[in-house]
């Protein structure tokens, strides 16, 4: 999969200068330079650098509050190259109505918590369980109907024929507010059991139409897992509290009732992804009903509220030890790394460093020869350890940190790279390409023909470049940009899917000999 940003970012002023600037001046942002080869002018080459990749450590840990969270991660997965992972999640609730009234002697009847993972929509396996089902309607009474079971299977990575329990603690500690920072390694210890439910990896809708015409009688609204709750701790933790200060207010019910703690019991399975937002907790109670003759006893629903006022937490837990990440070098910026480990969710990232021999030779190519770079990458494979049928990575994000010379002091911050924060919205642009993902030696170029230019080339009077940033490293990690929120471009550097992205790939770093290890290509033109 390719990652291209279809529209310029308007994070910064400079993006849409430098966009402008290059479009008058340059035919194509994949035919850089182009204008340099037509007609014979000049000679293209190309040339291969030798660069220092690394492995940074994150410490097992990243961000996973709720302004970080689009999606929530669950599940286990072990395997040789990176150990155990696990992810749980937390969520606070709050009432949908303050001060509630369930009515004369309500009585809880049960509690589902609903969890609705991201699935492929288009493997569907349909199955009528009941050619006979009764269904009751108030307008029609007892009607003839069908009961059909659609099933989906939930979108995985890891080893997919596996069964969890899945189970769903009470928090015990306050969760914070929902724009509080939150790491993923922070423990919250969990109270005591609500519910279980054994997950097999499928979801399913149920659909109940009329033997007469098959017109629906009854859909649920979406596939996803039910877990049943402990209807007594409802009856005794909300109906029991009617007309008490707890239920009052939202300050006082999130420090009452602090939240759920959802997780599976077992260390290896697969990870998947579900909507925190879309997710629905259901009491179903009956009351009495006096003010009709006779007295009723009607069923009745209340739904807690666990959409985005609340706190989100994904919790993360790694174990390296016998796996290979947990004997590789971590980190040698002098010599490089030989194999490199990029992780979502708080896993490794992978640093990347032109070394000043590299800067000098193009420099002097430069002057002596006006050796003008038409493009530069970074070209990266998978190592062949990374062969075990697992997807291949499709996402990416790709940052820079430099110095900023402009602060006085000084500043090293991280952010877009020269090519993101120029060629944004440029026609053609991606800010890298994909390669093989079907064979073993999969590659990716990432595009720095800006950041390379600008490390080369004299500034001149209509540079788009900031000589006042001077580059460090480049640094890559799994998972995508996000968009801001009316789609015009990205919503900032910081703003990417890495805390909840479940995948993971080792590649070919720094090591001498090796065919496949990561260098720089650069294309230069010379009149």
């Amino acid at each position: 999969m390719i990652h291209t940003i279809k529209k310029a970012i308007t994070v910064l002023s400079l993006v849409i200068f430098g966009s402008a600037l290059l479009y008058n001046c340059e035919p194509d942002a994949d035919t850089l330079g182009e204008q340099l080869f037509l007609d014979g002018a000049a000679q293209g080459n190309e040339v291969s650098f030798d660069v220092t990749a690394y492995n940074i450590n994150n410490n097992d840990s990243i961000r996973s509050d709720a302004s970080k969270l689009t999606y929530g991660v669950l599940g286990a997965f072990d395997e040789d190259q990176f150990g155990m992972q696990k992810a749980s999640y937390l969520t606070q609730l709050r009432l949908s109505t303050y001060d509630p009234d369930f009515g004369a002697n309500a009585v809880v009847d049960s509690v589902v918590l609903v969890m609705k993972p991201t699935y492929a929509s288009d493997s569907i396996t349909t199955n009528t369980v009941d050619d006979n089902f009764t269904y009751t309607t108030d307008a029609d009474g007892t009607v003839n109907a069908k009961k059909v079971v659609n099933t989906y299977p939930v979108l995985k990575f890891g080893k997919a024929k596996r069964t969890f329990h899945i189970t769903v603690n009470e928090v015990n500690d306050f969760l914070k507010g929902p724009s509080d920072s939150v790491k993923s390694n922070q423990v919250f210890p969990p109270g005591a059991v609500l519910g279980s439910k054994e997950f097999k990896g499928s979801i399913s809708s149920v659909a109940i139409t009329k033997d007469d015409g098959g017109a629906a009688l009854f859909t649920t609204t979406a596939p996803g897992i039910r877990i049943p709750l402990d209807k007594t701790f409802f009856q005794n933790k909300i109906i029991a509290k009617k007309d008490q200060p707890e239920l009052q207010d939202a300050s006082n019910f999130i420090r009452y009732f602090k939240g759920l703690k959802i997780s599976v019991d077992e260390s290896d399975g697969y990870l998947f992804q579900f909507s925190p937002n879309d997710m629905e907790l259901i009491m179903y109670y009956k009351y009495d009903k006096t003010d009709v003759t006779p007295a009723t006893k009607p069923q009745t629903t209340y739904t807690f509220a666990l959409g985005s006022a609340n706190t989100h937490i994904g919790q993360y837990q790694y174990a390296r030890a016998g796996s290979a990440l947990g004997s590789a070098t971590i980190g040698d910026k002098t010599n490089g790394d030989k194999k490199l480990f990029t992780q979502g969710m708080g896993g490794p990232s992978i640093g990347i460093k032109i070394p000043q021999a590299t800067i000098d030779e193009l420099k002097k190519r430069y002057a002596d020869n006006k050796a003008a770079i038409i493009t530069a990458k970074i070209r990266i494979y998978t190592d062949p350890s990374w062969k075990n049928g697992y997807a291949k990575p499709t996402a990416f994000t790709f940052l820079q940190k430099y110095i900023d010379h402009k602060p006085n002091p000084a500043k090293t911050l991280m952010g877009f790279t020269a090519d993101v924060l120029n060629l944004a919205g440029a026609n053609g642009y991606t800010i890298y390409k994909s390669y093989d993902l079907d064979k073993d030696a999969a590659h990716y170029d990432f595009v720095v023909t800006q950041s390379i230019k600008k490390l080369i080339e004299p500034l001149t009077a209509n540079s788009v470049y900031d000589d006042k940033k001077e580059l460090l490293y480049f640094r890559i990690d799994m998972g995508s940009f996000q968009t801001n929120t009316d789609g015009t471009g990205l919503a900032g550097y910081k703003f990417t899917s890495t805390p909840y992205n479940t995948s993971r790939a080792v590649f070919v770093g720094t090591e001498a000999g090796n065919v496949n290890r990561v260098q720089l290509k650069v294309i230069y033109g010379t009149k």
